[in-house]
């Protein structure tokens, strides 16, 4: 077996998975760099955008918020995190991270250990298509305002 050699990732390097809400990326993953034991990412949530209700059932997920104000939900109760906050979430819970500030929110996020198989790893508990995004929003007026043009 090859024994993974250390990989630096460029955040800019990794596509944008927006499915959920918010802007996630899974940078330090088996795919990106060979990790065995969990994976590692950051997640960019726009004001009043979300990343919507899901959670893991073979994963912890540790997540520290580098800069914004959120919310997050743990099975349904709201819970404010801040800057320089950690939060570490167990496995089973069901969580959504929302943007309650006026400025783009990012936290670090790493899930271990990894499951089976990649499709087990997370379960949604919402609808995506429910979950809207500020720039979508943003975005479809910008398009309605300049068609009236």
């Amino acid at each position: 077996m090859t024994q993974p050699r250390p990989r630096i990732v460029d955040l800019s390097e990794v596509e944008p998975n927006v499915r959920r809400g918010g802007d996630l990326r899974a940078m330090l993953t088996p795919a990106t760099v060979g990790s065995t034991s969990g994976f590692m990412g950051v997640a960019i949530v726009q004001p009043g955008d979300r990343i919507g209700e899901h959670y893991h059932p073979y994963s912890e997920e540790f997540i520290y918020v580098v800069c914004g104000r959120l919310e997050v939900d743990l099975d349904g109760e709201p819970h404010p995190l801040r800057p320089e906050q950690g939060l570490m979430i167990p496995a089973h819970v069901r969580h959504r991270f929302r943007n309650v500030g006026n400025v783009e929110a990012r936290l670090v996020f790493h899930l271990g250990p990894l499951a089976p198989r990649p499709q087990l790893g997370h379960v949604d508990t919402e609808e995506t298509e429910a979950v809207t995004t500020a720039g979508a929003a943003a975005a479809v007026a910008e398009s309605a305002e300049a068609g009236a043009q």
